[in-house]
Parts: C-alpha cells; structure tokens; sequence
C-alpha cells in the first residue's frame, strides 16, 4: 500500500494534490468540531467511544466530562482513575500526557502550541506537557506548553502555569508561583463520572 500510495503521490496533477491537501483540512476541522458537539451528548459511555475513535487514549476507569475540546485527540493520553472536569480543553498537538488519578477542574485549559511574539512571521512554538500521578489542576487554570506538573501537585484555581511545578507542590497566581508544600502520603484512585455530564 505504501509504495502504491508513493506512486500515486508522485504522478497525481498538482490541482489533484491541492484538493486531496484541502480535503484533509476541512476533515481535520470538521473532526474536531463533531467531538465538541460529542461534548453536549449525556453519556460518559458514547462519548468515551467516539473520544477513542477519534484516537485519544484514555483509560476505561477514567471519566471525561461533558463540553471538553481537542486539538490533535491522537496525541493525548490520559492514564487510569482521571477525572477531567467539564469544559475542559485538550490540545495534543506537540503531545499531552496524564498520569494515573490525575483531577483536572472545570475550565482547565491545557496547550501544547503558541505564537512566538518575538518572531516576524508570529511562527507557531510548542513542547508536550506533562502532569504526573495524583496531580491535581482546580478549575479554570491554564497550562501553557513544555510544562510538567510533578507527581501530587497541586495547581490553584485560576493559575496559570508557564514553568515546571515540582512534586507536592501547591502553586497559584499568574505566573504561578509556589504556595506550600503538599503531604506526600496520596492513596486515592479518581474517576468519578457523574450521570450526564
């Protein structure tokens, strides 16, 4: 198939790989916005397959709840026990990583791609991000890309995250800055779904 393929690309008219290019674009885009239309069906059940389908990963005891948005779902992956909040959003383009019974709030906004203001053509820049085991973002923080989140953090309501927050720390503000330290003693497993949200 691989070489057929090479063949075809190699001999096709340009206005035919024009078209194919524009077709995948507006796939693409149509793509994403039928999984935040999913977003608004009441069931964790039926969203969570066409969530899989479209190709993120995400574990069968962990809960998604109603209105999340994606860019690039194939480059996400949400570990065991999670519960990530309403509305939340989920961008995987330079990769996104959950660990295990990890909660993420209502309202977090999580992105792996910026401008760079600095550049003349306002190029686009981005690093995955990472937030480790039993890490705990509240609701309506931003986590800017190239960040991790160490293992128990804890991200305040409303921060925003441009650096890496270490182990069993508590942040906040913007930029969010160290609080206090977190217990280290964590033996809980997450993944509460409320009924249809």
């Amino acid at each position: 198939m691989g070489r057929a393929r090479s063949f075809a690309k190699a001999i096709a008219p340009e206005p035919v790989k024009a078209s194919v290019r524009a077709g995948r674009d507006i796939w693409s885009d149509l793509r994403l916005r039928l999984l935040t239309d999913l977003g608004y069906f009441p069931s964790h059940t039926v969203r969570n397959f066409f969530y899989r389908r479209a190709g993120l990963r995400l574990h069968p005891t962990s809960s998604l709840h109603w209105r999340a948005e994606f860019y690039a779902p194939e480059s996400i992956e949400i570990g065991a026990y999670c519960t990530i909040g309403d509305s939340a959003f989920l961008d995987g383009r330079s990769g996104l990583t959950i660990g295990d019974s990890v909660n993420l709030g209502s309202h977090v906004s999580i992105y792996t791609r910026q401008h760079d203001v600095d550049d003349p053509w306002f190029a686009e820049v981005g690093a995955p991000v990472r937030i480790e085991d039993h890490a705990w973002v509240s609701s309506h923080a931003i986590v800017l890309p190239g960040v991790t989140i160490g293992e128990g953090a804890v991200v305040a309501a409303g921060a925003v995250v441009t650096k890496d927050v270490p182990p069993y720390t508590l942040v906040g503000g913007n930029p969010a800055r160290p609080i206090r330290s977190r217990s280290r003693d964590l033996r809980y497993r997450l993944g509460y779904a409320k009924r249809f949200v």
